[in-house]
């Protein structure tokens, strides 16, 4: 008759937090390869502009235009991605905390288990023992 582990409900509770933390951890990620693949292709974009050949003086202001709307453009992205990163280090860093809470929990339950294995193998012996020992008493007395 083994014991249940007194802090199985804390376990539930510290798994679920870990859970929500692991599920934040992998959206934060996402978002940051979008934000990435975003400032990637605008500054393929940007590289890709040239300036017009001829003497054509809109088009000329019309393409820098272009180049200073897509350079800026860049920098919101870049910051879109600084962002990013700094969300996903923290939610790693959360992640890593409801990690280790768990963790320790889960340690606590294997000793746990390991001490009513234990119990249990004692009992089952002393038992045994009784067992062997009524049967030697029964056989002297017969």
């Amino acid at each position: 008759m083994s014991r249940a582990f007194p802090l199985a409900g804390l376990l539930r509770l510290r798994t679920l937090t870990e859970d929500r933390a692991a599920s934040e951890l992998a959206l934060a990620r996402r978002d940051q390869v979008r934000a990435e693949v975003r400032a990637l292709e605008t500054a393929e974009r940007l590289n890709g502009t040239t300036m017009p050949r001829g003497g054509d003086l809109l088009a000329f202001r019309a393409s820098v235009a272009s180049r200073a709307a897509l350079g800026s453009l860049l920098i919101e992205r870049r910051t879109d991605v600084a962002v990013a990163e700094t969300v996903t280090d923290e939610r790693t860093e959360a992640w890593s905390e409801a990690r280790q809470q768990v963790r320790a929990l889960e340690r606590l339950e294997e000793r746990h288990d390991e001490a009513e294995r234990l119990e249990e193998t004692r009992a089952e012996q002393k038992v045994l023992d009784e067992m062997a020992g009524r049967r030697a008493s029964q056989g002297e007395d017969s």
